[in-house]
């Protein structure tokens, strides 16, 4: 594929946007457009409860950096969000729609994704960086990419790194929609993008800590009481010290102390779980979760929730054999990623409740329109219904 010239809209440079002001001057320059590049920095790598440490928005005209943690107020923006007729593009839109919503109670409405996009043109590598560099022979510099976004005041260097990223996401989206539009799947991908623009932050606070915790599952009652005891731990240490979780204990020791069960600083410094810093810091504190989970009654430990799977039958493992072959074939000859077709747990279902029609199909949750409507009666055929 040969790569095109681009014309990025920061031609004409970028400015930040740092009160009230500015920023209602900038909804009243942008109320009239029709497309917005929206990227945004957070500092989950530095704190325990992560935040929006800015918002960057670009135009065929403008190129801006906000700063919300210089605004307290940015409810100027909420319209911009959420208007129908003006299209917000991302490019790997899932965490920023979450921390969006999160902090500022954005709804966004029309969204397009570039990297969803891209995914479904069969890209194989599809971070901003590769795609850039695949469509324009543009290569981005990421060498902010891990830096404390909370920073006041942020170096100039670092705001104009911010505000590079969303400058190509005007002339990519166009680009990537064309071709989308020749393939004839830009249907699909737009679907695909009205349910990404609903995704919201996790707001569970009830759960075991465990339940998402990954290993978690193959744990003995005993050790699953241990890991809840050192999750909240550690969690109770993050919070005070406002670091990130995974720089107070990694996953690994943790669910390695949980199986070990070390009782003393001697058997604990034995596991070689904890570095002397850590056992230094935080040793004390880790014995003391363990022990206190080693004396809960057996009658009260926790149990893993395991989902119920649904009884396969010999029929069923044949017809999941069969539609897995199919779409396999598929994703071949669309250069796709199988996945995209039809995931492992939808073949799973489909497999199992056997839809007899396409009215059968739409009443299967997973499954999204352009699915039936691209793939329906081949997968009603496969099924053993045509």
């Amino acid at each position: 594929m040969s790569r095109k010239k681009i014309n990025p809209t920061n031609d004409i440079g970028y400015y930040i946007i740092e009160n009230s002001s500015q920023l209602a001057q900038l909804v009243s320059r942008i109320e009239n457009e029709t497309t917005i590049g929206v990227d945004v920095e957070a500092d989950s790598m530095y704190h325990f409860k992560e935040k929006v440490c800015l918002i960057q928005m670009a135009t065929a005209h403008i190129n801006v950096v906000i700063d919300p943690l210089v605004i307290k107020d940015l409810s100027a923006l909420k319209p911009i969000f959420k208007r129908s007729d003006i299209q917000k593009i991302f490019h790997g839109a899932d965490y920023d729609v979450r921390s969006l919503y999160r902090d500022f109670k954005f709804t966004i409405n029309n969204l397009f994704d570039t990297e969803l996009a891209s995914r479904f043109l069969g890209f194989p590598e599809t971070g901003l960086d590769d795609v850039l560099k695949k469509k324009f022979a543009v290569t981005l510099d990421k060498k902010f990419q891990r830096k404390d976004w909370s920073r006041r005041p942020l170096p100039r260097e670092m705001m104009a790194y911010a505000a590079e990223d969303s400058r190509y996401l005007l002339p990519l989206a166009q680009d990537l929609t064309n071709e989308l539009k020749d393939r004839g799947r830009f249907s699909w991908v737009r679907e695909e993008c009205e349910l990404l623009s609903r995704v919201r932050p996790s707001t569970n606070g009830t759960d075991p800590l465990f339940v998402t915790f990954k290993g978690a599952g193959k744990l003995d009652p005993r050790s699953l009481a241990i890991l809840e005891a050192l999750l909240q731990c550690r969690r109770e240490i993050a919070r005070k010290k406002d670091r990130p979780l995974f720089r107070i204990i990694g996953a690994r020791p943790l669910l390695d102390l949980a199986e070990t069960k070390p009782t003393d600083i001697k058997q604990l410094e034995k596991t070689r779980t904890l570095s002397p810093k850590q056992i230094g810091m935080y040793g004390k504190l880790v014995l003391a979760a363990i022990n206190s989970a080693i004396k809960i009654p057996k009658k009260d430990l926790p149990v893993y929730p395991r989902r119920k799977a649904p009884r396969v039958t010999a029929s069923a493992a044949e017809r999941v054999k069969s539609l897995r072959k199919w779409r396999d074939g598929q994703a071949e000859e669309l250069a796709m990623d199988p996945s995209l077709i039809l995931t492992r747990s939808l073949i799973s279902t489909l497999a199992v409740q056997k839809p007899r029609t396409l009215s059968d199909l739409s009443r299967i949750q997973e499954i999204k329109k352009w699915q039936i409507r691209e793939f329906g009666k081949e997968i009603l055929g496969v099924l053993g219904h045509r």
